[in-house]
């Protein structure tokens, strides 16, 4: 069988995404903005089509609607290659009425829908993530090693392994023994490389190298059923220990650019690092593309703006104003004298007529982006927000939590105008 044949994925859409909130307050993880143009979900199944692999299962309970448009809108496929992505969400059955209780869990309930497609591996991935990875190298692996379960892992140098799972291997890559983010420096050394494995590695830093589990797994279709068949709702803190010893479990050495992006800090540093002149992540490698809904929208307009170090989406308007290190998604709008230093804005989803433009200047409302003579650094203004003329935003010195009677959210020390707000002229923060 092709790869495409033998090989479902299955794509975590996470829970209520509490550690991206307010990001995550009207959607889900997985159609969360990215880089300007993209969604977080485009960086996984664009992993996949890359790979030559096109059945794509997303997993996913809150907030959906608008994941459901941007799948609807941005992935076709032929007829004839019978490939698709298909949004799963929490539904109630004869066994259960509740929310998926964690990733076996959500994974359990759907394998009634997995069964219609003939398969024979199934790759089961994290919506937030960014990374690229071609997946016929993982697959390749677990074929060739025999083993029940393979899992991604990065090496991580033992002083950057916070917050982890880790993983024992031995000189063959068997997994041998698995913890979930360990603190005690005890254990932490005894899930180091062996110096064999070291050797292996191409990064070669002054310090011992452990593996983190990167939330990616193939499994042999008899395996994963076997495994799920039990109430255990987690993978990394419950399937796999229970399956060492039990099963061969095989690592796969990933060794390129790897960032989970399940915070507000995470998120904002990850798309801030593209707009710099060589980004860790590449947007411009036209042999393993990253995938989006074509929206048609006209080419960006800067007039007479000073620019230092910029990602500007389609159809964007920045006027005069003095742009340094940030990111702007399609449709922003930026008036005259603004400066904006380390921002991620993430534009809007329309274009206000000529008619909405006069009422919003008839009733006070500011339009659509950013007003003249603005001041803002170090913040995440997200989709569809409003900030009127004169506002000074800036998260510098501010600890977490809500500021400007409730309209601007400061998390993990990243100020964030959330979906739809409105700012209104002369605010300070």
């Amino acid at each position: 069988m092709t790869t495409q044949k033998r090989v479902l994925a299955v794509i975590m859409g996470g829970g209520r995404g509490t550690r991206l909130h307010p990001l995550t307050q009207e959607r889900c993880k997985p159609a969360v903005p990215l880089a300007g143009k993209y969604r977080l979900v485009d960086i996984p199944i664009s992993n996949c089509i890359n790979s030559e692999i096109n059945r794509i299962f997303l997993l996913t309970q809150f907030n959906t609607a608008s994941l459901h448009r941007h799948i609807q809108g941005a992935y076709h496929f032929d007829p004839f290659g019978g490939g698709f992505v298909d949004i799963l969400s929490a539904e109630q059955t004869e066994k259960s009425a509740d929310w998926y209780q964690g990733t076996a869990d959500a994974v359990r309930r759907n394998l009634m829908h997995f069964r219609a497609s003939p398969h024979d591996l199934i790759l089961i991935l994290s919506g937030d993530q960014l990374y690229k990875m071609d997946f016929r190298e993982i697959i390749d692996a677990h074929t060739a090693s025999g083993a029940d379960v393979t899992m991604a892992a990065i090496p991580f140098p033992v002083s950057k392994i916070e917050g982890l799972g880790l993983m024992k291997v031995d000189d063959n890559l068997a997994i041998t023994e698995f913890v979930e983010k360990p603190k005690d420096p005890a254990v932490i050394a005894g899930l180091t490389l062996s110096d064999a494995v070291e050797k292996k590695l191409k990064s070669k830093v002054n310090e011992r190298h452990c593996l983190a589990s990167m939330g990616i797994y193939v499994f042999n279709r008899g395996v994963l059923r076997e495994a799920l068949d039990n109430t255990m709702t987690d993978f990394g803190k419950e399937v796999i220990p229970s399956l060492l010893n039990r099963k061969k479990l095989n690592a796969h050495i990933f060794e390129g650019y790897w960032e989970d992006i399940g915070t507000v800090k995470a998120f904002f540093e990850a798309n801030l690092a593209l707009a710099q002149p060589l980004p860790p992540f590449n947007f411009f490698d036209e042999r393993a593309p990253i995938y989006t809904q074509d929206r048609y929208l006209p080419a960006s307009k800067l007039n007479k703006c000073s620019v230092d170090h910029a990602v500007v989406g389609d159809g964007s308007i920045l006027s005069n104003s003095t742009i340094k290190h940030s990111v702007f998604g399609i449709r922003s709008f930026v008036d005259d004298g603004c400066v904006l230093e380390d921002v991620v804005l993430m534009g809007s989803d329309f274009y206000e007529t000529e008619v909405q433009l006069k009422e919003n200047s008839a009733g006070g409302r500011p339009h659509l982006g950013v007003g003249k003579n603005c001041h803002i650094r170090g913040a995440i203004i997200d989709k569809n927000a409003r900030i009127g003329d004169n506002c000074r935003l800036d998260a510098a010195g501010k600890l977490d939590g809500s500021y400007a009677n409730g309209t601007v959210v400061v998390r993990d020390g990243v100020l964030v105008v959330p979906k739809g707000a409105c700012i209104p002229a002369g605010t300070v923060v």
